[in-house]
């Protein structure tokens, strides 16, 4: 009720009402006319308790925007828990991603060690086959040359005893040959 009255009173003393000439005072004068239905409005609005209606929609809306400041809060401080639990979470992966990184480079280095091993195992295993071959085709050529002397040498045997051979001593290594067949047979 004061603020009203001392509201009312600076209104009376700040009033243009007082620079008008003549009787204030009068019905005729426009300025007291105004005064008045100023101050009838301003009564009417105490009467019908405008101020405390007013105060308390401002009050209500003060409570309101308490009310989301909190909310908005509490949303911040979700929004950050949320951030460090991302963060966290990516940190993680991010580990983890590089740790398979590096399970697959030294899976890729023990592959290559791998390889190069089998390589050259592989390549002594075809160096021994190689020598093996080169051996064994050394022995055919070996033995193809021996085969080819031998049967040189019964064709030159041959033509020799072919020359200085009679009938008579043909016939007579041909029964001798037959009588150690049958001994050794027997």
């Amino acid at each position: 009720m004061r603020l009203t009255l001392s509201t009312l009173l600076a209104g009376i003393v700040a009033s243009p009402a007082f620079a008008a000439g003549g009787p204030f005072f009068s019905l005729r004068n426009t300025d007291f006319v105004v005064l008045i239905a100023f101050l009838l409005f301003v009564g009417i609005l105490v009467y019908l308790k405008v101020p405390s209606l007013i105060i308390g929609m401002l009050d209500k809306r003060a409570e309101g925007i308490k009310t989301e400041l909190d909310e908005a809060r509490a949303l911040r401080e979700e929004a950050q828990t949320l951030l460090a639990s991302y963060e966290r979470k990516h940190k993680e992966v991010q580990e983890q991603a590089d740790r398979i990184v590096a399970a697959a480079k030294d899976e890729a280095a023990a592959a290559g060690e791998q390889a190069r091993e089998d390589l050259a195992k592989s390549m002594e295993r075809r160096m021994a086959a190689a020598e093996e071959q080169i051996g064994s085709a050394q022995a055919a050529a070996v033995k193809e040359v021996r085969d080819q002397a031998v049967v040189i040498a019964i064709g030159a045997a041959r033509d020799v005893v072919a020359k200085q051979m009679t009938a008579t001593d043909g016939n007579k290594l041909i029964e001798d040959a037959i009588s150690q067949v049958d001994a050794k047979l027997h």
